[in-house]
């Protein structure tokens, strides 16, 4: 039987801070914009859509994954999770459909993991860390020159 590490998603996610980050087969890491997907929404793909379903199509677009999945054409893998997500929630649903969406979210890069498994990344604000890291005081200002 083979050892663990050789199967996909196995093993910790990968850390766009590593330092070991150098190595020529890693794979670029993507920075998504913070202010998400800013073109046209596409059409929900698939038949019978409901009201609520291109609601949620309309608001899972804007966000900052909408960007890669123009890109890359995922507008049925995202009116799937979008029809899947939507019967997941019913006080009926199955534990294998439940279990589905969250593989499908992560697939599409909306969880965390998944979009640390894509090699996803969000946009830093650079203005807000640099507030956050000043020092509060005039006196803690001048503690910092020696």
């Amino acid at each position: 039987m083979p050892a663990g590490g050789a199967r996909r998603n196995s093993g910790p996610a990968p850390d766009p801070n590593a330092l070991r980050r150098d190595r020529k087969d890693d794979a670029e890491w993507i920075t998504l914009p913070r202010e998400g997907f800013t073109g046209e929404i596409p059409r929900f793909p698939l038949a019978d859509a409901a009201g609520v379903e291109t609601d949620l199509w309309t608001v899972l677009w804007r966000k900052p994954q909408g960007v890669m999945w123009s890109k890359l054409g995922l507008e049925y893998e995202v009116a799937a999770y979008v029809r899947a997500f939507l019967e997941s929630v019913e006080a009926e649903a199955s534990a294998g459909l439940k279990t589905a969406v969250l593989r499908m979210a992560a697939e599409i890069g909306l969880s965390l993991p998944g979009m640390h498994s894509l090699r996803w990344k969000f946009s830093s604000d650079e203005v807000a860390e640099r507030r956050e890291s000043r020092p509060a005081s005039v006196k803690d200002r001048l503690k910092v020159v020696e």
